[in-house]
């Protein structure tokens, strides 16, 4: 393709509008010496740009945005502390496979010089241990074919993290322009064969259930239409919560990680797992509990390579499947689950729950009853999410997101700013504890940047409670627990945020109206006992 001199770009503006070209509308990152060329075609591409304080906030931005919008999260970070900075974002974007592809600058020589600035012994290997790729482009035009590479398996396969990294002289190098977009190979059919046999695994069953992860999610209105059709109970990691809805009678919820889950998974006389891994962060044991066959349902061939005890694998889209399940004639309905067994066994565990986080679970009830129906929210790595994921009714899959597998601090701000950036006019909701707030605070800065009606919701127990509780039921003295906290609400109001701190039920429910309705973040800080 011959350029005129009027689409000649410098490469860090052009990758600007090739990922608009490709649909980009929103960049999360920091500017700074070495990638400032990036900056260049942002504004011309008509491209917005969310400025981090930190580019971990940068990182999880993009994760959030991701998650709200099924989208791809783009975040611009600098050559060596930017990529390093946001290795702990990526790393929690690979863990729960969402699609976040950093695009960094990196020094144009490293082997015979030493002593530059931000320079590193091994940038792509740093990407490459929380990516699923990490690669060099130093020329434009494998920039532009690793950028709709990284795009379409995203898209295609499973979407995990890629980091793209361009040299600076490279960046600031006039480039030809990019080609048009790569056609998109039609979604490989679902196996018949596999299919057949996971029908004639389901006939004449009359205890088949199922287990449904994040990868079903996209998928969640066929499959709860099979799951009726079939009279099925079900189970839901956190990652899957919603797909059944709130009211499903046969639905056991979120509570696979209560120990004797795995007497009712034992009962079941099939069980059929899509889109989860059945991971530890799962489960919290090492055995699902099943007795029957196991058939996995997985669009990574390596998860299901990694599945002891399947009798049957499908490698397919979740969504693929379950759409061609409603197409055949599905077995009649079973008979051997009801609802009385599944309400019994969730009011035991939502008992259980009460009494290890004591506290908590009747302000979870306050809260779902106080945000809309369409609240996404985030939630941070702290005792109030732990017990909120299992008890907290959520009525619309993918409207709860959690950093469940890395485990991260310092995730649930960040990426509600990102999600709230993917869902503008739409209520998006953070909840933190005291000690992870502290990892991001920073973030405030954006959000009020931003103008977000950003309701954060923080757990205050002056302490790392989990960590304390776990110290002392391993007969561990519990030091290092317990740390100084600043006053939450004044440091907010020198954000410029709103705060709150309400005293009973009514308060909470007020402040939490309140905040949707406001003009700027409002942290609504809740202390165990605080309400009345």
């Amino acid at each position: 393709m011959t350029a005129s001199t009027a689409e000649r770009r410098p490469l860090g503006a052009q990758i600007s509008h090739l990922l608009r070209a490709r649909g980009v509308d929103t960049i999360f990152g920091i500017p700074g010496v070495h990638n400032q060329e990036m900056y260049r075609g942002i504004e011309e591409a008509g491209i917005t740009h969310v400025l981090a304080r930190h580019e971990q906030g940068a990182g999880f931005m993009a994760d959030g945005y991701a998650r709200a919008s099924g989208k791809p999260g783009i975040a611009y970070v600098i050559t060596g502390p930017g990529l390093c900075n946001t290795m702990t974002p990526l790393g929690q974007a690979y863990s729960d496979s969402v699609p976040v592809l950093a695009i960094s600058s990196c020094l144009d020589e490293t082997a015979a010089t030493r002593g530059q600035l931000h320079q590193m012994r091994d940038q792509v290997g740093a990407g490459a241990t929380v990516c699923e790729w990490s690669l060099e482009a130093r020329d434009a035009v494998s920039a532009y074919a690793l950028i709709d590479r990284a795009l379409d398996e995203m898209r295609c396969g499973r979407p995990r993290p890629r980091h793209l990294q361009v040299p600076i002289g490279t960046l600031q190098a006039e480039a030809q322009p990019f080609p048009a977009a790569p056609s998109v190979a039609p979604a490989r059919p679902v196996d018949a064969a596999a299919l057949d046999r996971l029908v004639a695994a389901l006939e004449g069953a009359r205890r088949p259930l199922f287990i449904l992860g994040g990868g079903a999610v996209a998928g969640a209105d066929a499959w709860r239409q099979v799951i009726r059709r079939l009279n099925a109970a079900s189970f839901t990691t956190y990652a899957g919560r919603g797909i059944m809805g709130a009211d499903a009678p046969l639905d056991f919820g979120s509570y696979l990680a209560r120990p004797d889950s795995a007497g009712v998974i034992a009962s079941a006389d099939v069980v059929v797992a899509v889109g989860t891994e059945l991971a530890e962060v799962d489960l919290w044991r090492r055995e699902l509990g099943h007795t029957a066959p196991l058939i996995r349902v997985d669009v990574d061939p390596a998860q299901l390579a990694a599945a002891p005890g399947t009798a049957t694998a499908i490698q397919a889209d979740a969504a693929a499947v379950a759409e061609a399940l409603l197409q055949r004639a599905l077995p009649a309905p079973a008979d051997g689950w009801s609802a009385q067994e599944v309400a019994a066994a969730r009011m035991r565990w939502r008992a259980a729950v009460d009494t290890e986080r004591p506290g908590i679970v009747p302000v979870c009830d306050v809260l779902a009853e106080a945000v809309p129906e369409d609240t996404m929210i985030f939630s941070d790595m702290t005792q109030f999410a732990y017990a909120a994921n299992e008890v907290w009714p959520v009525s619309r899959p993918g409207h709860w997101h959690h950093p469940c597998g890395f485990g991260t601090l310092g995730y649930a701000l960040p990426a509600a700013i990102g999600g709230a950036v993917a869902r503008p006019g739409r209520p998006t909701l953070a909840i933190a504890g005291d000690y992870g707030f502290q990892y991001t605070v920073q973030e405030m800065g954006t959000a009020v940047e931003l103008g977000l009606p950003l309701p954060i919701l923080l757990w205050d127990n002056t302490k790392l409670g989990e960590i304390e509780d776990s110290m002392v039921g391993a007969q561990i003295a519990p030091n290092a627990v317990v740390a100084h906290n600043p006053d939450f609400a004044a440091l907010a109001r020198a954000y410029g945020a709103r705060a709150e701190t309400p005293r009973d039920a009514d308060a909470l429910r007020a402040a939490v109206s309140g905040a949707f309705a406001a003009d700027r973040p409002t942290l609504i800080r809740v202390a165990p006992g605080q309400l009345a």
